[in-house]
């Protein structure tokens, strides 16, 4: 099967699809590589690395797209992108298609088998291709955190952890999952004061247990969140609803409570954002917003602000996947691996992922089809 990676061109995105050991792999069980000119240069990998493990270099996305089978990459295409899909095309990348109708229907349009990272799935619930970059956008929710809570970023001017004298900042955590666990482990070791709000009891009871009583745990409602907001200085939104829309759980009045200079960080942008005033996606370059004198950081894509990390954290999750899909080919390997069957999106023109389904109905007047039905 013939492979493509374009480099990816998001925002400050400086991750990439394959690393050179996962390229090696490939080519050695008789599969072709293509990566475009300089795709890993963010990443600290350079065309050289790629070559001498076998890979082809090409200078364009164009020539990337319409060589490959199968296009691998990090974040969901861009518009300027959907004109480079090739009809029946196997795309396996991050697509978060819930809030983004433009990229779905191209999907549907060019009959795009598209696997989604996000919603690939085990049997006990666990997002395997998400798993790693949420660690990586946990853990960095914080030190964005502590970092706009500085006066010259329109913060209160706060120090996380304070001083002896002086109480640490209060952090507030919405959604125990991968990405607040990791964002707690990061605030207690600022030495913040932590609160974690779910509405798992038994996954409060798991984090006061591994937390060891550092931090507070709180069952989850809109009463109890709006009268912890008001005292907050940090909340992270860390909400995930598997390939849907993230709810808005945090409206306007919430916000309009809460102190000035205080800041929220939503890491469930991705999937549409769970606070009402994050009206707008930013960007690396222009990370921040103030509304109701709060700091709002709503970007897409953090772990791409720590490449090189987060490159080979991906790699350790996703090659797996990936060498199933091309030795089996990607009908009889979604077939056989209930994983990959849940990752698939988007096949011979219909959304095949419930979820996404649901939140676009309305606006793509979508058909729901069973993938089983399909493949």
């Amino acid at each position: 099967m013939i492979i493509g990676v374009p480099k990816e061109i998001k925002n400050n995105e400086n991750r990439v699809a394959l690393t050179p050991a996962s390229v090696q792999e490939l080519v050695l069980r008789g599969h072709e590589v293509y990566i475009e000119n300089n795709a890993g240069i963010g990443s600290g990998i350079s065309n050289e690395e790629y070559i001498a493990v076998g890979a082809g270099i090409l200078d364009t996305p164009k020539e990337v797209f319409d060589i490959a089978d199968i296009i691998v990459k990090v974040k969901e295409p861009l518009e300027c992108e959907y004109e480079l899909f090739k009809e029946g095309q196997v795309l396996y990348t991050y697509l978060h298609l819930a809030p983004n109708p433009s990229l779905t229907k191209a999907l549907l349009d060019k009959k795009i088998m598209g696997i989604a990272y996000e919603t690939v799935e085990a049997a006990d619930g666990s997002l395997p291709l998400l798993t790693p970059m949420s660690e990586v956008a946990g853990r960095m929710s914080t030190q964005v955190g502590a970092t706009l809570l500085q006066k010259y970023n329109k913060g209160r001017g706060m120090l996380l952890g304070g001083v002896p004298g002086v109480a640490p900042a209060k952090v507030v955590i919405l959604g125990g999952g991968v990405v607040g666990t990791n964002a707690a482990k990061i605030a207690i070791g600022m030495g913040a004061n932590v609160t974690i709000f779910d509405v798992n009891s038994k996954r409060l009871a798991y984090l006061d247990d591994i937390f060891g009583g550092r931090v507070n745990t709180c069952y989850s409602n809109s009463l109890s969140l709006a009268e912890a907001l008001k005292n907050t200085d940090l909340f992270i939104g860390a909400v995930l609803v598997p390939g849907a829309k993230a709810p808005n759980l945090v409206t306007e009045e919430m916000v309009k409570g809460m102190k000035e200079g205080s800041v929220i960080v939503d890491v469930a942008i991705d999937q549409g954002g769970s606070v009402e005033t994050i009206d707008r996606v930013t960007t690396h370059d222009n990370p921040y917003y103030v509304s109701h004198g709060v700091v709002h950081y709503s970007v897409a894509n953090m772990p791409g602000a720590v490449p090189r990390t987060s490159t080979f954290a991906l790699n350790g999750a996703t090659l797996k996947h990936l060498i199933n899909i091309v030795e089996k080919g990607p009908v009889e390997a979604c077939k056989n691996d209930p994983l990959l069957l849940k990752g698939l999106n988007t096949y011979k023109g219909y959304v095949t992922y419930k979820a996404v389904a649901d939140d676009l109905k309305s606006e793509l007047n979508l058909e729901y089809k069973d993938p089983q039905e399909l493949l």
